[in-house]
């Protein structure tokens, strides 16, 4: 019998019309096994793995493959987003077998857990051949069976262990870790390495709090290059906005379609960020519409964010997305169809399959004519009008409360610049006024969610979906993410509650996921015990949970003045320096909030009754340094720290300063505000 046809996971149903006779992660799944006598089939995966599907459709459909899972094992589905600390633990497994590891991901094990056999993708024929050998192993070979997962649970139990070798994350460690990503540079291309090619969003974010400290032009330069090349490639979506997963090639022409909530948050924290620092008319547009896409294409009304949009449409990868030169004529008309062709490099060999091409920019539209931006933006529109009529990729619409936390975070930032930057002459004005108001209430919506629905008792839960929360209890990047988000909001809005929230979800953290060494577990202590605790250090798609829960201690001690909280950040954040040094590229956000630290972080109040127009509040957010809090009302708000015993200066708006608990004298103008922030 499938079970799966009550669960809230896309991804498990998605499987619930297989004759395979799935179960859920449960414990009443292990004890089957057990009572059977049968080793456990986990099957990890997620609901727009393009791979994931074809195994899926090769095998998990298939009747013969059916029903030889389900006479010699016991077959367990996993969504690896609702569940990351099962992905996180047969990974590694699966990584310490195999040298490598990606989804979706196929693990033996016994009816204790203990993984013995692990793999990722199999072709029908293999796994067929795989499924039968296993078995017999099972039945004839149990001694040898058992020994090889008593040494694969030793091996990742090494893998995660804490307890290693400390240091402080100082400057010249930083400066290390900058140094090791421009000797990776690819400086054809930008990013780093060749193909497949991920979007470096965190690595990028430090290169440029680490200009800002350093006045480095090398991290500058290296992060707008890398910030053009993605913008002009075919990862971008050139007309709806948002970035696909990675890029098949090492010069971001063909992505692998997929686009994940996470990866398009921390790339509009990039984009709005190189927008901050530059005023970058490219990186202003860039982040105008992946914050626009967030809204439209992932925004849950009433609810948060959802997953990802699938990489296949109809099974087929591309089809929504990809267009060949007469397709373009159709849309357009004869002479802008050519237009369209030679700007989005479109050609009749095509740089996709069956002679399409993905859509990428061939020069620069930002700062072309104005007669050229407008055509630009009509052919833009059409296109997007005819391509909105062609199926569409699924959409995985669990809310992640980690991604929503990202999320959050990446449009409370952007909405600060938006502020800053606005101006009515601007030819877009109205198109930026339309995307912050739309943005803004997303955002709104899914802090609102995350605090309604996700937070049960004091407690995280990991995913829900339509507005119904899930079993999963959250992780260490949950509580990170989401406290860093709260923090956000309460910067942005002035409201207290926010900050409260936050502070809850930290206690929660310090006092269930601390380990002795001053690092942190994934999991909490009272959480379902797997055969490994995971307590992975490293950045990889998404901050590391060590890294979350460091930035949002930093945030919120700056917010507070508590400084316990700080201290927690920095013994979390010396059991990953000595990584950092050593392996800059996986450990981008650890180093980002490293800057943070260094710089103080800045505490920034500024007093007044106007907090979104005043002259004060935009130099603040324009010079704020690296990590900096800003927070503007009127004083001595309830719930606001940073505006208590803070009063107008001879009736004048006024900002206080300080730096690592350390204030410098009110001033009351900008030249003033400006100078002390360096």
């Amino acid at each position: 019998m499938n079970r799966l046809a009550d669960a809230t996971s896309p991804y498990l149903l998605q499987h619930a019309d297989n004759p395979v006779d799935w179960w859920p992660w449960s414990a009443e799944a292990f004890a089957e096994a057990k009572r059977r006598d049968v080793p456990v089939l986990i099957s990890v995966g997620y609901a727009a793995c393009h791979w994931c599907h074809v195994m899926a459709h090769e095998s998990f459909e298939n009747e013969q493959v059916g029903a030889l899972v389900n006479d010699d094992f016991v077959a367990i589905k996993v969504d690896r987003e609702e569940r990351p600390d099962v992905d996180a633990v047969y990974m590694t497994a699966t990584q310490a077998m195999t040298g490598q590891g990606g989804w979706p991901m196929t693990v033996f094990a016994t009816p204790d857990g203990t993984p013995f056999f692990c793999g990722t993708y199999f072709p029908r024929a293999n796994f067929v051949r795989l499924l039968e050998s296993v078995a017999t192993a099972w039945r004839d070979q149990r001694e040898a069976v058992l020994r090889q997962g008593a040494a694969v649970v030793e091996a990742i139990g090494g893998a995660q262990a804490v307890g290693g070798p400390t240091a402080p994350l100082t400057a010249d460690l930083l400066d290390s870790a900058a140094d090791q990503l421009s000797r990776e540079y690819d400086a054809t291309n930008g990013g780093f390495g060749g193909a497949p090619k991920f979007p470096p969003h965190m690595n990028l974010l430090f290169l440029l709090r680490h200009h800002q400290r350093t006045g480095s032009p090398r991290s500058l330069e290296i992060a707008r290059h890398t910030a053009e090349a993605m913008a002009r490639g075919g990862i971008h979506d050139q007309l709806a906005g948002g970035f696909a997963r990675y890029s098949v090639d090492a010069h971001w022409t063909v992505p692998h379609f997929e686009k994940m909530l996470y990866d398009n948050a921390l790339l509009l924290r990039f984009y709005a960020e190189l927008w901050r620092l530059t005023g970058d008319r490219m990186a202003r547009r860039v982040a105008r519409d992946t914050a626009r896409f967030l809204a439209d294409e992932l925004h849950r009304a009433g609810e948060g964010f959802a997953s990802a949009l699938d990489a296949d449409t109809e099974g087929v990868e591309g089809l929504t997305y990809a267009w060949t030169p007469a397709q373009l004529v159709a849309a357009l008309g004869e002479e802008d169809g050519r237009w369209a062709a030679d700007l989005f490099e479109v050609t009749a060999k095509g740089t996709f399959e069956h002679g399409t091409s993905v859509l990428r920019l061939a020069r620069d539209v930002d700062d072309a004519d104005p007669e050229i931006r407008k055509r630009w933006r009509d052919v833009v529109g059409r296109l997007l009008a005819a391509r909105d009529a062609r199926p569409q990729p699924a959409r995985d619409d669990k809310v992640v409360a980690a991604w929503n936390g990202l999320a959050i975070t990446a449009i409370a930032e952007f909405l600060r610049v938006a502020a800053l930057y606005a101006s009515p002459d601007d030819e877009d004005a109205n198109l930026m006024e339309g995307v912050t108001i739309v943005v803004d209430g997303a955002m709104r919506d899914a802090a609102e969610h995350l605090a309604a629905v996700h937070i049960v008792d004091g407690r995280l839960r990991r995913a829900s979906r339509d507005k119904v929360v899930g079993e999963p209890a959250g992780v260490l990047e949950d509580y990170g993410c989401v406290a860093e988000a709260f923090c956000a909001m309460h910067q942005l809005t002035g409201e207290g509650r926010w900050l409260e929230l936050a502070g809850g979800l930290l206690d929660v953290a310090l006092a269930r996921f601390a380990a002795p060494d001053g690092g942190f577990y994934d999991t909490a202590d009272d959480a379902e015990q797997l055969v490994a605790r995971p307590a992975d250090p490293t950045d990889n798609a998404t901050p590391s949970g060590r890294s979350a829960i460091v930035a949002a201690l930093v945030a919120y001690a700056a917010l507070t003045g508590e400084s316990r909280y700080r201290e927690a950040a920095e013994a979390a954040l010396a059991t990953v320096a000595p990584i950092v040094g050593r392996h800059a590229r996986f450990t981008g956000y650890a180093a980002t909030v490293g800057e943070a630290l260094l710089s103080g972080p800045y505490e920034i109040a500024v007093a007044t009754d106007d907090a979104v127009g005043d002259p004060l509040v935009a130099a603040a957010v324009r010079h704020a340094p690296p990590g900096a809090v800003v927070v503007a009302g009127r004083p001595d708000q309830p719930g606001v720290p940073l505006l208590a015993d803070r009063p107008l200066v001879d009736g004048r708006p006024t900002a206080y300063v300080c730096r690592g608990f350390v204030c410098q004298r009110p001033v009351t103008s900008v030249d003033d505000l400006v100078g002390q922030l360096g």
